[in-house]
């Protein structure tokens, strides 16, 4: 992954196209299989961070917070490489996925409901209990 230095800083973040709250949508894909593990939201910060440090960073909207993925959890996503979309207001983040568990609940990725056309049904199972992660269910 390509560095952040005062020099190209501003290149990095001019690029985007921030909504309203100052925010992105930023997509994380685990870069060995192609999955998409989750969507959360950065600000310039939490991008800026991301790319210095190597480890996804996010805004979290409910706290009004940057929180570093994993943290709590110790399922850390470590960043293989960053794109922006023709629009320029998502990011792809593609990432390896420490833990293999991206969700909250604990499953891989957090895209584990499909309709059936009636119904949302569970497709992926609990590959770690929540409590385990975090001391308390979510």
């Amino acid at each position: 992954m390509d560095t952040v230095t005062p020099d190209n800083t501003a290149a990095l973040l001019q690029a985007v196209h921030w909504n309203d709250q100052g925010l992105v949508p930023a997509i994380a894909q685990d870069a060995a299989s192609g999955d998409v593990l989750m969507l959360a939201w950065m600000n310039a910060e939490a991008l800026q961070r991301t790319v210095e440090s190597g480890h996804a960073v996010y805004w979290s909207r409910s706290r009004q917070a940057l929180w570093r993925k994993g943290e709590s959890s110790g399922n850390v996503q470590l960043l293989h490489e960053l794109r922006l979309d023709c629009d320029g207001d998502t990011v792809l983040l593609r990432v390896e996925q420490v833990g293999g568990v991206a969700c909250h609940t604990g499953r891989r990725h957090c895209f584990y409901q499909r309709w059936t056309g009636d119904d949302w049904n569970t497709t992926d199972p609990v590959l770690k209990s929540p409590e385990s992660m975090y001391g308390k269910t979510p």
